[in-house]
């Protein structure tokens, strides 16, 4: 969810609102703790298929998995594992072998690219998916609330939820 690449206002991949979900999604992880995942995207040397375009197009981040550009921008709770994937979506062998059967609450950057690469992922293999919206932010506010309104539409695999919504629930 939370990585330089995304949080840093000169890079290319900046997410507007990024400063402002910061606080809601350590929030969260708090909140669940015990029941978290954090995931980052890591750039994959192999480029496989068409990445080697899209990289193309991003060469400033044709980073090693470990550089800082990849680093959480915030600490996880003690014990909640990481994982890194070099996809948009993270539902992959690595996630559902952490959470199970478990529901997915989403949270993270950016709303129009890995939040609802993910979700559609999750949804799609028949999981319940709740994406907390004051918790995204994307590339733009437009596109935020546009990919906010594709997965809300997706009912009821997939809904839209804000904290408040979740604190009364």
């Amino acid at each position: 969810m939370a990585q330089g690449a995304f949080a840093t206002p000169a890079s290319g991949w900046a997410t507007e609102g990024y400063a402002d979900i910061a606080p809601v999604v350590d929030k969260l992880a708090s909140a669940h703790a015990g029941r978290v995942v954090f995931t980052r995207f890591v750039h994959d040397t192999a480029e496989v298929g068409n990445w080697s375009a899209y990289y193309d197009r991003w060469p400033e981040f044709r980073l090693a998995a470990g550089d800082r550009a990849w680093e959480l921008t915030l600490e996880p709770p003690a014990g909640a594992p990481v994982l890194d994937e070099p996809t948009f979506s993270k539902w992959g062998a690595q996630l559902q072998a952490v959470v199970g059967e478990a529901p997915l609450l989403v949270c993270g950057v950016a709303t129009e690219c890995c939040v609802l690469a993910t979700a559609l992922a999750a949804a799609d293999s028949g999981r319940r998916v709740q994406v907390v919206a004051d918790a995204c932010a994307g590339a733009t506010r437009q596109l935020h609330t546009q990919a906010l309104g594709i997965m809300d539409s997706m009912s009821p695999l997939l809904s839209v939820v804000t904290t408040d919504q979740l604190v009364r629930w």
